[in-house]
């Protein structure tokens, strides 16, 4: 997955590695020259010296190409500009923005801002789920981000079929809400059995979510979606 960052300051570096070491693949647009020359010294990726609220650096960066553009400068201003011409003049599917005063979340909501996030390590971990959006759905965020529902369809590659809840492993800080097996919806238990291509909805604090993906072969099936 193509990854713009708009902003190569710490949140910018850490999202960059943090991606790298997942295989995909960031390019960071950063205005302070001297930044650029530290970040190329220390990342093996394009690095684009330019101010990514403006059409000419994006295109540099070959945006068009990109899966998302996440802008994590430290003016929230800046953060809106860029995702705003990534919507408006480049198409790009997702954009995510550092929200550095958290009473601004809303309002860059509501200008057309897909995803404003406050936390560094739910931004990283908001970018890598876009792998997998076929796979999980959010239904509902909690707690300012902290927690979600989700659900997905237990795949093929689903390692413990037929295994009741009481002797299956689950992520630590998620429990599972509800089941559906044949289309009919089941009040988890301890005697409940979970099998491929049954739906579940679970309760996770966000840090813990790509743990589902080894879990329960997401990753897998991911892969030939």
């Amino acid at each position: 997955m193509k990854v713009i960052i708009v902003g190569g300051g710490k949140v910018g570096y850490y999202l960059a590695s943090t991606l790298l070491e997942h295989n995909h693949e960031p390019i960071i647009i950063e205005i302070n020259k001297y930044l650029c020359q530290k970040l190329a010294n220390s990342l093996n990726i394009p690095i684009i010296a330019g101010d990514g609220t403006t059409i000419s650096a994006l295109k540099l960066a070959k945006i068009q190409d990109a899966d998302v553009l996440a802008s994590v400068t430290g003016k929230d201003e800046d953060n809106l500009i860029a995702c705003q011409l990534a919507k408006k003049y480049f198409n790009i599917g997702r954009t995510v923005a550092r929200v550095n005063n958290p009473k601004n979340a809303k309002i860059l909501k509501q200008l057309g801002v897909d995803t404003p996030v406050s936390s560094t390590d739910n931004i990283a971990r908001l970018i890598e789920r876009e792998l997998n959006t076929s796979a999980i759905k959010q239904l509902l965020s909690l707690n300012s981000g902290e927690v979600s529902l989700i659900e997905f369809d237990v795949p093929p590659q689903f390692k413990f079929n037929g295994t009741t809840l009481s002797e299956f492993q689950m992520p630590q800080e998620s429990v599972i809400v509800s089941v559906f097996h044949n289309n009919k919806l089941e009040i988890p238990r301890g005697n409940t059995q979970l099998f491929v291509n049954d739906r579940v909805v679970i309760l996770i604090k966000d840090e813990f979510v790509n743990n589902l993906y080894e879990t329960f072969g997401l990753n897998a099936e991911a892969e030939k979606t």
